[in-house]
Order: C-alpha cells, then structure tokens, then sequence
C-alpha cells in the first residue's frame, strides 16, 4: 500500500540537505527531459521539502522506513531517505525500478567504523551470479576464511555481509565487491593482492558524533548548503569527482604542508582531481590569493580549465581567483609584461645555427640529432653562459660519455649558437623562464600566491626552476600531481638542487577508477614495483588496486600490417555492433608515424578516422611544443 503525504513538520530553514554518489549516477542514466524534470523537483526539495504540489509516497515494502518516494512525473520517481531534521536525494528511476531499488537498501551507521553507510540488505539480493568454471577445475581457496568477524567489519563490511566475504575466492570477488560499500571494496582487493588494507586514522569527535561527517561516509554523502551547490551536482551528475572525494584524497587536498609538496600515483588514481580541488581550497582558504594551476602543455591546460567550470561554475569569485594556464602561456604573459614580447627561436632555426656552427669546428663528428639534445637538454637548459660551466655541468639522463677534449668541442659550437640567437634578437623558453626565475629570486612578484601543477612528471628543469623561485619558499606554495612512470618528454634531474625539496611531503595515491583490474595488472608488468627520482624518492607503485573487473587484455601478432588492420578492425567492427558509441573506441600507436595503420583499422571496421574528438579516436603519440604546440590524442 502506498500513502500520499505532505511533509508539513519539515521546517526548510532547519533541514539538512544532503545527496548521495547513487542519486547522481542514476541521475546521469536518465534522458536529457528526464534529468530537466527531476532537477526542477530536486530544487523545490531544497527550498522547502513541505511545499504544496510535492506529493510524498511512503514506502511500505522498504526495509528502511525512512525511504520515500517523490513523484516527478507520470513515471519518473525520486527516492529520499528522511530524517528528523534532514533529507537526502538517494536515487531516481523509473517507477517500478525506484522502488525496487529502495526496497533493497538502508541506510545506517556501521557499527565498527561509525561511517554512515548506504547498505544493500542481504536477503533482498539474488544469489549472486558468480561467473561458472569450467566442470574440471578444482576447488578454488577462499581468500579471506581465515579472518574473524569483527576484523572483517573493521574493514567497513556490512554484518550481514561477512559471510559472503568468507566465501569469496578470486574467481567470485568481483562478482561481490559491487555490493559493499567503497572502504570495504578497497580493504578487501588490498587483501587478494597481498597487501595490508590501510589502517584509517581514528575520526575526529564530529565525525563519530555525526555519522555523515565521517570520512568514508563524506566520500557517498555531502551535504549541499544552497541552491548553487545544488545546481552544480546536478548540472554535472557524471562528475563525481567534482562532489564526491576519497578520504585520501581529501586528506591531500585540505592538508597544510610548510613547502612544496607532492602527490603521485598510477595513471587513473585520481591525481589530476585532486590538483583541481587543491587549487579550489587555497582559493577558498586565502580569500585574497592568486591561484596558478598549469600543466605543460595547451591541451591539458584547456582540458583542466574546462573541469574547473564544473567545480566552481556557481562562484565566480573564486573562479576569477584561480587561472588555469600552460606553463608557457603564463611565462609568455609575463616575460611580455616585464621585458616586452619574446620572439622564440623555433626548433629549425636552432637546427641551422648548430649545423653552421658545427661546420665551422674542424674535425667535429657530432651527428645533427646528438647536437641538438645537448643544447636542449644540457646547455639551454641549465642556462650555461661560460666554458667553465659547461665543463662542470651534470649531464643526467644523457648516454653519450663525454670528455674535456669533446666538451671543449662542444662549447665552440653552443657559444656560436648562443651568440646567434642573440643576433637574431631570438630566445628560448628556457631563457624565459630563466628571467623570470630571477625576476621572482630579486622578490619582485609575479602575481600568483599558490601554484598548482598537473603532470609535473613532465616539467623542464627551466620550468620547475621558474616555479621554485615563484612560489617554492612559502607553506603551501606549489603543490605537484604527477606520476613519474608516466615521464615521456623530459629528461630526469635534481628537483632537491632547484630548491624543491618535497622529502616528507611527498605521498601515493592506490585506488585506480579508471583501469580494470585485468588492464592495471597487464601494464603493471612493463615498470618495476619501485620507481625512484633523482634526489632518491622513491615512489612504491605495489598495493595499487583497480576498482571494478574487465575483459582481460588480448595479445597478438601478425605478419604484416595488411592482417593488423583486418583484425583490429573486425574487433571495432564488433564493438560498435555491441552498442558502444564511436567516441568510446579509441585505436592508439606508438608515433604519428604510424598513424596510418590505425586509420587503415578504422576503415575496415566502417568509421570515420580522426585524430582528437570525432568518431573513432585514432590517436598517436603526444608531441610537445612544436611551434606552438600540438598536442595529437
């Protein structure tokens, strides 16, 4: 039986107005009609939860009594669960599919770890369907038979999910973890992978007072102040990231550091998320500060630009406060500002100024491709201006061994072409950021009071100096994301000698949202467990679990490209008619050298090829300011 209510004893001036990660995903699987209908009713909810027209079904055959529905329209059905003082949007569907969803789940304080937790009731739950092997196999051990009930509770379980734990094996787990909440998924994966689950800080005294304030329940929970809060978890419902942080990410964002600090992590950890949230709460903690959040290159730059309208697109004081550029955007801007335009020496010109000046050099045997790396690489980058610190310089990542002879030899060319870009009136970027390095080490400010910097695995030495003397002296000044088995274009040297000592602040991101299981195994394979930089950090890359399962990655090799693009193709062909969209197939090779072989695939599989966001991705390998950058893929 369903009964229609006004909730008139819900005074909106004292209501907590919270919404749930499953009201948003299940938000975001509705039509465009659909989600406009249900936001309009999401908002009357926010104003004032006992107005006239919003009719209220309790929810009978609901464990949790506390369930309502809301009528959107004729079909749609908003679910709310209702507290005392509180509401929260919980889930949206179809009518019948509303309340089964409901029916199934309640939401209630565990009772070991105190986070509030939305929990799927066990006996409502299908048998799980757990994935058949083959009549021959042998019986597979059960991964966690040997721990206690309350060691499994103290993971986060649900009870009346431990025994179901109990049974797991590693051919079912993936088929179990959807049904427990996050914190639980994450201790039990670090367990079958053989690592130690994180032991979780005790929460603070409001957090086990309010079970909502908790850190694991913040990362399912939040709790929206006003109208534009609302309006951007709704506007943006495929973007959790935008409202919904893991406790360590959190942790990363809202922590004060007294220097540079660093957070790095697998490809999918979430790095890029928290640089945008960092850069959003030192804007939001100095209400007068400048923020510079950049990464190296154009595209990114725009990309982040683009995730930053989602998260603060309400408050637009704090999004005038935060600017998001290339680093070489920002260091042109402000090398015009302080010297006048710089005319940058494109990378032919330097290619003929060496090629001149190696001819001039008698018995210089240095090939076009070695010459051009150690100016780039060694001479530019250091910024060297004499014989003897040429003669002195580290020469870190470069293979060729040199000797004085040789680098005597060197130096008579790299003078002519310093001495030729001069002519020319020419400059480098390394020479940019070189002048406004010492600029800001002279104290003249630059007009950032924090800097933010994604994909720092890919900075330049003239890059990290630049930023070192802008903001590395002060606490909280220059926060890097980045991943150092991601490094593509640069050379590694010493972050520690340009003054960006991030020892004791540097920490590792393990939950991988973007990968498979199967996937993240598969590439783990091509770097060591440990990557270790320069100034000897070491980054563990072990422990790292994917969060959701996959189809396992499938090898092969052909005889030639003929047969390449016919099984590639064939194998999009076969995506497409599952019901993918195009834009969800991307084909990747190793240079744009090799972009026809990916393009010849497309064909065979009947889409149309191109190399950014039309309908088949064909992208190639990244190219790093060429001109004026292009970045493919």
């Amino acid at each position: 039986m369903q009964r229609t209510v006004m909730l008139m004893d819900l005074p909106a001036a004292d209501m907590e107005f919270r919404i749930a990660a499953t009201f948003t995903e299940s938000l975001a699987r509705l039509t465009a009609q659909e989600q406009k209908a249900v936001k309009t009713t999401a908002f009357d909810l926010q104003m004032d939860a006992s107005a006239p027209g919003l009719s209220f079904h309790k929810l009978d055959r609901a464990v949790d009594k506390n369930f309502w529905s809301v009528r959107v329209n004729a079909d749609i059905r908003l679910i709310v669960h209702r507290g005392d003082a509180s509401l929260l949007l919980a889930y949206v569907d179809h009518h019948d599919k509303a309340y089964r969803w409901a029916e199934r789940r309640k939401i209630e304080r565990h009772p070991t770890t105190g986070a509030m937790q939305l929990v799927e009731v066990r006996e409502r739950v299908e048998d799980l369907v757990v994935r058949p092997k083959p009549p021959s196999a042998a019986p597979e051990p059960k991964l966690f038979a040997g721990l206690r009930k309350l060691e499994i509770m103290s993971f986060g379980v649900p009870e009346e999910w431990v025994n179901d734990v109990r049974e797991a094996t590693e051919s079912s787990l993936f088929d179990l973890l959807p049904h427990l909440p996050q914190e639980a998924q994450e201790a039990l994966l670090r367990l079958a992978v053989g690592e130690k689950p994180v032991v979780a800080e005790p929460a603070p005294a409001e957090a086990m007072a309010d079970p909502f304030a908790h850190p694991d329940a913040q990362r399912r929970f939040r709790v929206l102040q006003d109208g534009d809060e609302l309006r951007r978890a709704l506007d943006f419902p495929w973007d959790r990231w935008a409202v919904f942080l893991h406790p360590a990410q959190r942790a990363l964002v809202e922590r004060r550091f007294a220097g540079p600090a660093r957070v790095t992590g697998s490809a999918g950890t979430g790095k890029t998320i928290v640089a945008l949230h960092r850069a959003v709460h030192l804007a939001r903690r100095h209400p007068k500060a400048r923020v510079l959040l950049t990464t190296f290159s154009k595209p990114l730059a725009k990309a982040l630009a683009a995730r930053l309208t989602s998260l603060v697109g309400g408050e637009p004081t704090i999004a005038a406060r935060v600017d998001v550029h290339a680093l070489t955007g920002i260091a042109y801007e402000l090398y015009g500002r302080a010297f006048g335009q710089p005319n940058i020496a494109s990378g032919s010109v330097v290619h003929g100024l060496l090629r001149k000046a190696a001819a001039q050099v008698e018995g210089a045997k240095f090939s076009a491709h070695f010459l051009f790396n150690e100016w780039t690489e060694v001479v530019d980058a250091q910024q060297l201006a004499s014989w003897e610190g040429y003669r002195d310089a580290l020469r870190l990542g470069r293979k060729t061994r040199l000797g004085e002879k040789q680098r005597q030899a060197l130096w008579s060319i790299f003078e002519v072409v310093g001495a030729g870009l001069r002519a020319q009136k020419l400059v480098t970027w390394a020479h940019v950021f070189g002048r406004l390095a010492e600029q800001a080490a002279a104290g003249k400010t630059l007009g950032y009071d924090f800097v933010v910097v994604d994909e720092a695995q890919d900075l330049s030495m003239p890059e990290a100096r630049f930023l070192a003397a802008m903001a590395g002296g002060k606490p909280d000044g220059l926060f890097f994301a980045g991943d150092l088995g991601q490094r593509i274009f640069q050379q590694p040297f010493s972050w520690k000698s340009l003054g960006l000592d991030v020892r004791g602040r540097s920490h590792s991101l393990r939950i991988n949202y973007r990968t498979s299981h199967q996937i993240r195994t598969q590439a783990d394979r091509l770097l060591p467990g440990m990557v270790s930089d320069v100034d000897g950090l070491q980054e563990n890359r072990r422990g790292t679990v994917s969060l959701f399962d996959g189809p396992a990655p499938v090898i092969r090799l052909f005889k030639n490209e003929a047969a390449e693009a016919e099984a590639v193709g064939a194998w999009v062909a076969d995506r497409l008619r599952e019901g993918y969209a195009p834009e969800e197939v991307a084909i990747l090779v190793r240079s744009t050298a090799q972009a026809s072989r990916a393009r010849a695939a497309a064909k065979v599989a009947g889409a149309k090829a191109a190399e950014l966001d039309e309908k088949v991705d064909v992208t190639a390998g990244s190219k790093r300011w060429l001109g004026d950058s292009e970045q493919l893929g």
